[in-house]
């Protein structure tokens, strides 16, 4: 029976600010993990701003200025094949036409797209290849948290 994991990540967001990307650190992954959840809210005082989200695959990974160890939902599981960059200093490289799912949100909402693990977002079995969420545009500049869950 395949793992399930979570990862976590925060950032003020703006215009192109990567909260947490998803990714392939393995010089030769065999498997191609899927995304099949994603939960979006922000945590600052409420107000009427608005951000849109994006989730789109990458090839590079930026540069993170910390990662977040993947959680295995089953305690006895064993440890993710994957990794979570959070807090980046220059954004992942993201692919052209790759776009997976936009999100558009007001500050005083929590957003979740949900989907059976069968069908979700898979990620290639490519060193360095991930999926990554980030702003596309906001009119605010506050945190916002988002978990994402994924089955090897």
């Amino acid at each position: 029976m395949p793992g399930v994991y979570a990862g976590v990540g925060e950032a003020a967001v703006g215009t192109n600010k990567t909260v947490i990307n998803l990714f392939q650190p393995l010089a030769s992954p065999t498997d191609r993990p899927s995304l099949f959840d994603i939960i979006v809210g922000c945590s600052a005082t409420p107000a009427d701003g608005a951000t849109k989200f994006r989730v789109q695959r990458h090839t590079a990974l930026g540069t993170e200025g910390s990662g977040f160890t993947p959680v295995p939902l089953d305690p006895a599981e064993v440890a993710s094949t994957l990794d979570c960059g959070v807090a980046h200093s220059v954004e992942p490289t993201y692919t052209a036409n790759a776009v997976m799912l936009d999100m558009s949100m007001n500050q005083r909402a929590t957003v979740r797209w949900t989907t059976d693990p069968r069908y979700g977002m898979k990620i290639p079995a490519v060193q360095n290849a991930g999926i990554g969420l980030f702003s596309v545009s906001s009119t605010v500049s506050a945190a916002h948290q988002a978990t994402l869950q994924w089955e090897e």
